[in-house]
């Protein structure tokens, strides 16, 4: 009898900089460059977003910093700045390094049962910057692990790309019941936000932010209980008509960001046939979905909060109530969209909520493509 593969240890943490909302949306419709037009564009989208705060891991966006040199914001000119990709690659370098290193041990460190001389596996998320030897690597080395750790990089994804991570850690875990593998993303998508008038980067700078997550996803059977859900199954799907609406491309100023505002439509269109078949392996459960009922059956819904109009289309094709929202839109009001980090961000405030055992969770995640990831997770211990 094969056993349950079940992540556990979920930690998560962000930069110290805060971007409060209403302070960052008058940055950018002070930069000269941008219009009237321009203006009103930024203000409903940084007013609509949904969004309280983020975090940045450009200090010099903090109000209280103090810098010699301005190389993204000159505060005492009221200037965004706009570096090359080199320079912002390499912030990304040192701070990226740092956040993997530090939320991977806290993950293991908070797990009574198991420690680095456990883990058989390492993969990590980023799709924010690049370097080699990379996050995978430093990981190992930093925190002891053996040589013969197995090391995989997930890269240039997009926000879906923790459900893949997850799911390759299950299918190691199948393969080998002995298998610890330890899944770590860091994204630092505020490295590439830049002034402009055009309607979908005035999207994603309203919307993107830095964040930090990592788990123990294992099948091992430990005798330590720890706020935890089994992973029951994965699906993926393709909106190919979204193709252009949702995609990252490499500029001389930094990583190109587009998230079309037709996003929301297209995923409200799709969002049906894209999850039906993950429901249609579970019996009754194939039932209440196609009935419109899936939420009187799956009590927590883990919804990468890739913007409040995302949201609130799910929310109305699915049939959900506020509280099933709540999660995710409690994760997008604190932190903004941290890209591959925010879906972990969201399973575990579900976890800390007080999730019942054996309540179910569905959790789903959007990227370029437009690539539709889901899955299935069964909560088999919570908070005491």
């Amino acid at each position: 009898m094969s056993r349950s593969v079940v992540l556990r240890s979920l930690r998560t943490i962000v930069p110290d900089t805060v971007l409060a909302q209403p302070e960052i949306r008058d940055i950018f419709a002070a930069q000269p460059d941008v219009g009237r037009l321009g203006q009103r564009i930024i203000g409903a989208s940084f007013n609509g977003s949904g969004i309280d705060t983020r975090h940045t891991v450009i200090e010099e966006l903090s109000p209280t910093a103090h810098v010699d040199e301005a190389v993204f914001y000159d505060r005492g000119a009221g200037l965004l700045r706009s570096p090359g990709t080199k320079v912002r690659n390499d912030l990304y370098t040192s701070e990226a390094s740092r956040l993997f290193v530090d939320v991977a041990r806290r993950a293991l460190d908070a797990d009574p049962d198991l420690n680095a001389s456990d883990v058989t596996h390492v993969v990590t998320v980023s799709c924010t910057g690049f370097h080699a030897p990379g996050p995978d690597y430093e990981i190992v080395r930093a925190l002891g692990l053996s040589d013969a750790v197995q090391r995989y990089h997930l890269g240039f994804m997009g926000c879906y790309a923790a459900m893949p991570a997850l799911r390759a850690a299950s299918q190691f875990c199948t393969a080998d019941p002995d298998a610890v593998v330890l899944v770590v993303s860091v994204e630092l998508c505020t490295l590439h936000l830049r002034s402009s008038e055009d309607p979908d980067l005035i999207v994603a700078n309203s919307l993107f932010a830095d964040g930090a997550a990592a788990c123990i996803v294992t099948a091992r059977d430990v005798p330590t209980p720890v706020p935890s859900v089994r992973l029951d199954g994965f699906h993926t799907a393709i909106a190919a008509e979204g193709e252009k609406d949702m995609a990252w491309t490499i500029g001389d100023n930094g990583f190109e960001m587009i998230l079309s505002t037709a996003v929301p439509q297209i995923i409200g269109e799709t969002i049906i046939g894209a999850i039906r078949p993950l429901y249609a392996r579970e019996g009754e459960l194939a039932a209440a979905f196609d009935e419109g009922r899936v939420g009187e059956r799956v009590e927590h819904w883990a919804i990468h909060p890739g913007g409040r109009s995302i949201l609130d289309r799910i929310q109305e094709r699915l049939h959900l109530t506020d509280a099933h929202m709540r999660p995710a839109r409690e994760t997008l009001r604190e932190n903004g969209n941290m890209s591959s980090a925010t879906i972990l961000f969201v399973i575990k405030r579900i976890l800390d909520d007080g999730a019942a055992v054996g309540s179910r969770v569905a959790a789903m995640a959007f990227g370029p493509g437009l690539t539709a990831e889901s899955a299935l997770m069964t909560v088999v211990a919570g908070v005491e």
